[in-house]
């Protein structure tokens, strides 16, 4: 009874203290406690507006960064495919590329040729086209993909077999890979452009005008020189002599390439673009 009876008294005690601290005190108080809570507040919002500007900051980095991508000038492994690709769409009415055509099966004897050389893996589209002004080309493309042109007239003309037209598309795949229709097709004013920014530049417009009127050069007209074709033909060579039926095929479809020039006047252009079939089987004899 009596320890109950003191803890009364302490109670009474505190609380008396309590009462006795002046209003201005515990105004003072409120007032603190008031500020420490704005404190707190203002910093809040000081952080949330942080994270909005950096947000706001990171989209507009980001949407600069894709405004600027748009100007980007195509590298070179990018501009070979698109503007192959151009060329044969604005020439398809002296192509004809788009017209019906028989399935001669050429895709699985030219596997069967790139396997026989120990070629694998490599992609390959061929474009068939009606028209005697193109004899047979393979287009600058993309990395480890080619694209010919092979006309159906010249090959009808000359009665030659799959594995003689697959000898013709592999000729045409090393030509290709020695990089010489690249060489004579790019220009130094498009070659300082390729994988650069345009962004707030003026591109000249010639500078496409002339890589397709080299294009138009090299299929329709000028070709390669002799000096292109010895490389090649010794690389045939080179590559061929160990298969004896492959070798007996190249040798079949330049006699048949040099009889057609000689006989055939439709065909007498063929010698300005290959020169000459007559000088590659002199070069392929043995002496």
């Amino acid at each position: 009874m009596k320890s109950k009876l003191v803890i009364t008294l302490l109670i009474l005690c505190s609380l008396s203290f309590g009462a006795e601290k002046s209003k201005e005190e515990m105004e003072n108080e409120l007032i603190d406690f008031s500020k420490i809570k704005d404190v707190i507040k203002s910093d809040g919002l000081e952080e949330a507006a942080r994270k909005k500007s950096l947000i706001a900051l990171d989209k507009k980095k980001k949407r600069l960064e894709k405004d600027k991508a748009r100007y980007e000038f195509p590298s070179e492994d990018e501009f070979w495919p698109f503007i192959s690709e151009y060329w044969l769409v604005k020439n398809a009415s002296i192509l004809k590329w788009n017209v019906k055509k028989p399935d001669y099966g050429l895709d699985e004897s030219f596997e069967q040729v790139l396997k026989s050389v120990g070629i694998f893996e490599l992609k390959f589209k061929i474009l068939l086209v009606d028209s005697p002004n193109v004899f047979h080309f393979a287009l600058p493309y993309r990395k480890n993909e080619v694209l010919f042109l092979l006309s159906i007239p010249f090959i009808r003309t000359m009665d030659l077999t799959k594995l003689e037209i697959s000898i013709l598309l592999f000729e045409n795949y090393i030509r290709m890979k020695q990089g010489f229709f690249q060489e004579m097709a790019m220009t130094k004013e498009m070659k300082a452009m390729l994988g650069s920014n345009f962004q707030g530049k003026k591109v000249d417009q010639e500078l496409i005008k002339n890589i397709l009127k080299k294009y138009d050069q090299i299929v329709l007209s000028e070709g390669f020189n002799f000096k292109q074709q010895f490389t090649i033909t010794k690389e045939m060579e080179q590559i061929l002599k160990n298969n004896l039926k492959l070798w007996n095929a190249y040798f079949s479809l330049l006699r048949k390439i040099d009889t057609l020039v000689k006989a055939n006047t439709l065909y007498e252009q063929y010698v300005k673009i290959y020169p000459s079939p007559e000088l590659q089987l002199n070069w392929l004899t043995p002496k």
